[in-house]
């Protein structure tokens, strides 16, 4: 009697975490359908064939891009708003934000922002998918200013919920111009701005 091994898959030359990142970038510099499989094993450093295998098809390899990208960005958003006021949250979040979208280590903007600004009718569920993402940060921000409400530490009349949306919107717009050239010194202005006009502090 003779027992057979089962043969074992080849085993993948290339690791999976760099192309990923790799495949985020590409996204995130041509957006979700400017991305073609052509530029994306470009950038990956890996065939079709290869692609495939590891992560499935164009619209999972992008799930998988925007997960792990928006995975960080939530960590980075929570950690902004540990701070002991309501005032000093938005801040944080917004100079953070400003300094993102202008690192030189990636594309400027944001990838939940040029992912899919263009994005056709039959790719409508990228667009849902970075919505999706976008809302999760904004409710992040209404959790925080809806309990500084309740500390009392947001004036008397004031929506934690159109302030959250607020600071979203300002800093989505943000997002738009960095990718436009932007400075981090014209964003930061720009916060300095939008702080003096919520005049929060006690």
């Amino acid at each position: 009697m003779t027992t057979e091994t089962p043969a074992v898959g080849r085993p993948r030359a290339f690791d999976e975490e760099t192309v990923l990142d790799r495949a985020t970038e590409a996204f995130w510099r041509h957006g979700y359908e400017g991305a073609s499989l052509s530029v994306l094993t470009s950038a990956m450093g890996i065939n079709r064939p290869s692609l495939y295998a590891a992560f499935g098809n164009k619209e999972q390899l992008f799930e998988r891009a925007f997960a792990r990208y928006h995975e960080t960005q939530v960590a980075n958003a929570r950690a902004a708003l540990d701070q002991p006021s309501a005032y000093a949250s938005i801040e944080a979040f917004l100079r953070a934000s400003a300094d993102g979208l202008t690192d030189r280590a990636h594309p400027a903007g944001c990838l939940s922002i040029q992912g899919g600004l263009a994005c056709s009718p039959e790719n409508a569920r990228i667009s849902e998918l970075l919505a999706a993402g976008r809302a999760a940060t904004e409710a992040a921000l209404h959790e925080r200013l809806a309990r500084a409400a309740k500390e009392g530490d947001l004036p008397d009349g004031v929506d934690p919920r159109a302030l959250a949306r607020f600071v979203m919107a300002l800093s989505e717009g943000h997002a738009v111009h960095a990718a436009a050239g932007a400075s981090r010194e014209d964003l930061q202005a720009s916060v300095d701005i939008a702080l003096r006009a919520l005049a929060l502090r006690a």
